[in-house]
């Protein structure tokens, strides 16, 4: 059986993925498996888990998942010594109208699955009031228990001090407390981290991490707190299909940002898939029947793609006889043209017309429910498609015919509707699951 608990916080920006990959990496190096899942929408921080383990992390999500995907998900820990399960933004937090089986908060995981909560606790500014905060957080829903806290970012021995006492007088254990620490932080973006794969001393940052929590942090008495685990059968697996059985997936500092889950399923289901680098000017495997474009970062290689002319006239060409799909930076890249944050239009694929520009940034944050106009590689007319968008472009024209009818979590009708001309259909959103 897996020890397992929940890493969570009252907000986000107090260090709960520096303290999940510190932790991992610390078990780690002590010998034991050590298995991460990301609660909630953020398809970045699994691949940092990866890096700390050794083992894929993936996602799970009680707003755009059934109980029995998730069952599904959290079974590959199955043969792992220590469960984490790293939370998005507080532990309560998630959207106002329930999905799938939750609003989407980190709590739903933990009541579902029976983990015990540590709280990542920041006390700047405060002593005691700390305490409240955490007290308040463990009483508010019965079905969440909490094992204990860490303090993040203390400023003395003295404010310590302070913290531990009331938190100990509200009877919630103190399992260590990390001082400041700059070396430690984790380089951040406009999505958030910098992904892993482009941090080649990623590997130093997470054994720093993991040195500095071991000497202030209780190692085994955190181990301790955790529920003793084990997956029940899962009767189903993801309601995930392939868009085809033989998929080029496009992969490099440009295009990354794909649900782990989701190539996953692909395979499973039987799907072959073969990656290309459009940043390399590389065009997709000729042998494939499906193109699949996924988000990332397009605005800082603009200049590059559009330069990159194999690459562009190579996914024409598959575009005349074979389907094309892009997801956010994907779906940028599908369109007549980008304009980049200094102001400057470059010319993309030209699939579809949608212009976009980051230039003039505004955040578009949000789950999606999407119901298909049309099919899309995977997924027929009338299918209704759970995803998550992030971005900061926005949209200076979207001339196509739209893909689908979007909504986000409160049901308000959504601008960015996907297009689709020909071959070629794109989204904003990261596609997360059907419903069944």
């Amino acid at each position: 059986m897996a020890a397992a608990l929940v890493i969570s916080a009252p907000a986000s920006g107090v260090g709960k993925t520096t303290l999940t990959l510190a932790l991992a990496r610390a078990w780690r190096n002590r010998g034991l498996n050590v298995q991460c899942f990301k609660s909630g929408p953020d398809y970045i921080d699994p691949a940092f888990h990866a890096a700390a383990t050794g083992r894929a992390s993936v996602n799970i999500d009680s707003w755009a998942m059934d109980r029995a995907s998730i069952a599904h998900l959290v079974s590959r820990g199955a043969d792992a010594d220590v469960v984490l399960a790293e939370g998005s933004m507080g532990l309560f937090d998630g959207v106002a109208a329930r999905g799938v089986c939750g609003t989407g908060a980190t709590a739903d995981i933990a009541e579902m699955l029976g983990w015990p909560v540590v709280l990542v606790i920041d006390p700047s500014g405060q002593a005691q009031t700390a305490a409240a905060i955490a007290a308040g957080l463990r009483d508010y829903r019965p079905g969440v228990r909490l094992a204990g806290v860490v303090l993040n970012r203390v400023a003395s021995p003295r404010h310590e001090d302070l913290v531990r006492r009331a938190l100990n007088e509200a009877g919630i254990a103190v399992f260590g407390a990390l001082p400041r620490h700059a070396e430690i932080s984790l380089p951040k973006r406009h999505l958030g981290l910098v992904q892993a794969e482009e941090r080649v001393e990623i590997g130093k940052l997470i054994d720093e991490a993991a040195r500095f929590v071991a000497e202030h942090v209780d190692l085994d008495a955190l181990l301790g707190s955790a529920a003793r685990w084990s997956p029940l059968p899962a009767a189903n697996g993801l309601n995930v299909a392939p868009p085809g059985q033989r998929i080029a997936l496009a992969r490099d500092a440009a295009f990354s940002f794909v649900y782990p889950h989701m190539v996953e399923a692909w395979r499973a289901a039987g799907a072959e898939i073969s990656t290309f680098s459009p940043l390399a000017d590389e065009v997709p495997d000729a042998s494939a029947d499906v193109c699949w474009l996924p988000g990332g970062y397009p605005e800082l290689h603009a200049g590059r793609i559009a330069a990159n002319a194999r690459f562009r006239d190579g996914l024409r060409a598959f575009a005349e006889s074979r389907p094309v799909h892009g997801e956010c930076g994907g779906y940028m890249v599908l369109g007549a043209a980008l304009t980049d944050a200094d102001g400057a239009s470059h010319e993309m694929t030209g699939l579809l017309g949608l212009e976009t520009s980051f230039a003039k940034r505004r955040m578009h944050l949000g789950y999606r429910l999407a119901e298909l106009a049309a099919p899309m590689p995977g997924h027929r007319v009338g299918a209704r498609l759970r995803g998550h968008e992030f971005h900061y472009s926005t949209i200076v024209a979207q001339p196509d015919a739209p893909l689908a009818v979007v909504h986000d979590a409160t049901g308000a009708v959504m601008a960015e509707t996907g297009s689709r001309r020909g071959h070629a259909t794109g989204t904003f959103f990261h596609l997360i699951a059907e419903d069944r």
